[in-house]
């Protein structure tokens, strides 16, 4: 059989796994967008907040501190099986349960720091789960809330500078209260400085619709303005009534 002419054929060599690689990471390069710095993600800002107290001389407080009172949270009170925050929900109602529920939901503290203290109006600085017996609660709250009281000054002041120094100077301290008196804005301001942010929607707000406010921001998730105390706007326009909150309805029975 004749011999075919013409040059003779090697065997086309497979790519080695080591230059595989560095095709597919080349093309990965390449096709890889460049990051927009507005979609990375930066770190949360240490974040705590402050509660004005309850009014623990209001009809509410006098019905739960009765020495008679025999409904399930005065039983629980008298036993030390109520927190503070739960004393101080129901003596204060939608205003204190709104900032409880506002401070719980987007407080983020640093390590080994609590995210949500309560101002007491003799006790200092106090956290809301910590159980409280009857006694307690009239013992804390037994002097006035006014800077010119020593009663609520010194501990206030006291246990603010422990914080301050636990937290760092990147942390926000955040005070849902009123600032349109000095009764918690004076001794604060002193110790926490710029830190020391309220939030602008309260201004023009009463009670009622801060509390209603913050109850509705906890549900959906979406955090107030902070803006610092030292330069707040204390005083402004009554903002437009809150619409009704919306409750979820129950599930028929039917299906």
């Amino acid at each position: 059989m004749p011999h075919k002419s013409g040059k003779t054929r090697h065997p086309r060599r497979k790519p080695t796994k080591r230059k595989t690689a560095r095709i597919k990471l080349a093309d990965a390069i390449t096709d890889r967008e460049p990051e927009d710095s507005s979609t990375l993600k930066r770190a949360p800002v240490p974040r705590i907040f402050l509660l004005s107290p309850a009014n623990a001389s209001g009809i509410r407080a006098q019905l739960i501190l009765r020495e008679g009172a025999s409904f399930p949270l005065a039983l629980r009170l008298r036993d030390g099986h109520l927190t503070l925050g739960e004393a101080f929900s129901f003596i204060s109602g939608l205003y204190f349960r709104g900032k409880l529920a506002y401070a719980r939901a987007f407080a983020q503290p640093p390590p080994n720091t609590a995210g949500v203290l309560v101002i007491t109006a003799c006790g200092g600085l106090l956290s809301p789960e910590m159980p409280i017996t009857r006694n307690a609660l009239c013992a804390i709250s037994s002097a006035p809330v006014a800077v010119s009281e020593e009663r609520y000054r010194i501990p206030l002041e006291r246990d603010a500078r422990l914080v301050a120094g636990q937290v760092g100077s990147p942390c926000e301290v955040v005070l849902l209260g009123s600032i349109a008196t000095p009764k918690y804005v004076e001794p604060l301001l002193k110790i926490f400085g710029e830190r020391l942010l309220f939030p602008a929607e309260f201004a023009g707000r009463g009670d009622m619709s801060r509390g209603g406010l913050m109850l509705r921001c906890a549900r959906s998730g979406e955090q107030l303005t902070y803006v610092p105390v030292a330069t707040a706007k204390r005083h402004g326009p009554r903002p437009p009534k809150l619409p009704p909150m919306p409750h979820p309805r129950p599930a028929s029975p039917l299906g």
